[in-house]
């Protein structure tokens, strides 16, 4: 097997949109109504929401490619980027981190994980976060493995459908 990761580019953006309504039905589509799912998705992976993200600054996305298949994504943000006021000082946040479902438990997560922990430190960030919903046991065990901690948590609403994710946030040392 040969695993690439590669930085976005707006190149990237049909490929980036394709991956990233994927695996977010993937992930969600059993929590939601079809309504609240197609409605979150037009707006949150419109071409032009996607492009505004790629074209911040303070936001990078990364293409993980199996065998030159794209087989997941990951989105990091810096500074104002990030989603949510985490109380602690110079921080990166992974707001997405998403492997397609026939691509996982080959460690690809893990791989994923690492490159936003790599790029925390090249950013000379002193702690890592992201959210995680407080329901999903298996992603909490994981990110607890890796040495993140529950520090918080906040909403996520998909319509009118109330998710809580928990902070869970890695300190760099």
């Amino acid at each position: 097997m040969s695993t690439k990761i590669k930085k976005c580019t707006l190149d990237d953006l049909e490929q980036l949109q394709n991956i990233a309504i994927e695996t977010y039905n993937e992930t969600y589509s059993h929590l939601n109504t079809p309504e609240n799912m197609h409605d979150y998705l037009e707006k949150a992976f419109s071409t032009s929401q996607l492009k505004n993200e790629l074209d911040n600054e303070l936001s990078t996305f990364f293409l993980l490619l199996e065998n030159n298949v794209i087989a997941g994504y990951l989105k990091i943000n810096v500074d104002d980027a990030q989603t949510q006021h985490v109380s602690k000082e110079n921080a990166l946040e992974i707001e997405r981190i998403y492997v397609k479902s026939n691509f996982q438990d080959k460690g690809l997560g893990r791989i994923l994980l690492n490159k936003g922990i790599e790029f925390a430190r090249e950013q000379n960030k002193e702690n890592v976060w992201l959210g995680v919903w407080n329901k999903n046991k298996t992603a909490i065990d994981f990110h607890r493995n890796m040495g993140f901690e529950v520090e918080g948590e906040y909403s996520v609403f998909v319509g009118d459908e109330e998710h809580v994710n928990y902070i869970m946030v890695k300190k760099l040392g």
